[in-house]
This record gives C-alpha cells, structure tokens and sequence, in this order.
C-alpha cells in the first residue's frame, strides 16, 4: 500500500483489522496505522474525545475494547471517497459492567497518506461520514 488513494487492498486490511480488533488483537488492529495518527471519537462514546499518536491511540483502543465482556465489531460494506474509506460498521458488544447487549450501526472513516492511517474517526450516522468525506454519491462497494 504505496499510495494515497485507498484500493480494495486498503479495505481488504481493515477487514483483518477488525477482525483483529474482535479477538483482541491491539496490535493486529493497529498495524497499519502511522506513527502521527489522530482518533476521533464522538462525544457520545464513553471515551470521547482526540487521541494524537500511536500510543495514545493504541492505549485508547485498548481501554476501550478491554470494557467489552463480549462481542464485535463487523465491517458490512465500504466506500473510497479521495484518500479515505469510509466502513459501515455493525457493533455488537456487551460491556463488562451490563448484561443488555448494545448494538448498532457506526461509520468509520479512514484516511490514508503513504499507504498508512493517518486519522481515524467514528459517526453514529453515515451521512456525516459521507459529508465529511466530501462523498457526492452513496457507491457502497461489497467488502473484498
């Protein structure tokens, strides 16, 4: 991955990386990021808020995914908007503190510069990923 504008091998590694991410796999999930890469949170998750460098982002990968008693994460389709891709993303965890399970829809959008992740962020609503994105048309591509 040598370039900016992600390709079906950019999607197909954040694939493996949430199934990284679903066995617990820190590193498996964060391999592809850059050194300088920023997270984004929204202000409606727990751990709200910017996370700056790959420490911080792994530390706040690993607190997060550390509260689950069970579940997952599961990319159902993308789309390539310029240098990003944006994953519909089906969430399905049971926190450690609840026995109600929480599940949902996120969007996950990705952008990319020399083939890393350079900024990762999270929407509640496709639309605003989409928006961010500068996205004109909703072209979901099937996951690779």
């Amino acid at each position: 991955m040598n370039n900016d504008a992600p390709t079906e091998a950019h999607a197909k590694a954040l694939v493996v990386a949430y199934a990284a991410l679903n066995r617990n796999d820190i590193t498996g999930f964060v391999k592809d990021f850059d050194s300088n890469v920023e997270r984004i949170e929204p202000s409606d998750f727990p751990q709200a808020g910017t996370y700056n460098g790959i420490e911080a982002v792994t530390a706040h990968v690993t607190k997060g995914r550390g509260s689950w008693a069970e579940g997952c994460c599961e990319p159902q389709m993308y789309m390539v908007s310029g240098n990003k891709i944006i994953m519909l993303i089906q969430v399905r965890a049971r926190l450690k503190t609840e026995t109600t399970w929480r599940e949902g829809q996120t969007a996950d959008a990705f952008t990319f510069r020399d083939g890393k992740i350079v900024q990762f962020r999270t929407f509640f609503d496709a639309q605003q990923a989409l928006d961010w994105a500068g996205a004109n048309q909703k072209n979901w591509l099937p996951l690779p």
